[in-house]
């Protein structure tokens, strides 16, 4: 298995395009994700709350910036890029266009993603829609 691919492939169908129907050809069915919010179970249940969450808040598209990988283990820099359409942390929509840098690391096992981390800055986001909110360019 080409496991750089793979993870390429997870971000656009799952992340970007959201056929959900293809979690189970990507997911091991001990996949953990250690970075959704606590509310939510860390596995496929959660993960796909969790987009569908982002879904109803923000257009989005994951571009994939950088990728390294090595073994059984993959790490993407990414930039969202981000259309607020949606309630986000009490922002009513404002249409406008955001970006955040992120990454996400995953582990396979058995071909497939049996863990995920991932680190993106949500306060960069916020600050950008109350900036736009107050007023404020950049």
């Amino acid at each position: 298995m080409d496991t750089a691919h793979f993870i390429t492939q997870f971000i656009d169908e799952i992340w970007n395009q959201q056929r959900f129907d293809r979690l189970p050809h990507f997911l091991h069915p001990d996949f953990t994700d250690h970075s959704l919010p606590s509310h939510l179970p860390p596995n496929a249940t959660g993960l796909q709350a969790w987009i569908s969450a982002v879904g109803q808040s923000f257009q989005h598209q994951t571009i994939i910036e950088d990728q390294v990988t090595e073994g059984d283990k993959s790490i993407l820099k990414v930039r969202l890029a981000l259309v607020h359409s949606g309630v986000w942390r009490d922002i009513a929509p404002t249409g406008v266009n955001v970006s955040a840098i992120g990454y996400r690391s995953f582990r396979i096992t058995e071909d497939k993603i049996i863990e995920h981390w991932a680190l993106i800055d949500g306060n960069t986001i916020e600050n950008q829609l109350k900036d736009t909110v107050s007023g404020c360019k950049k």
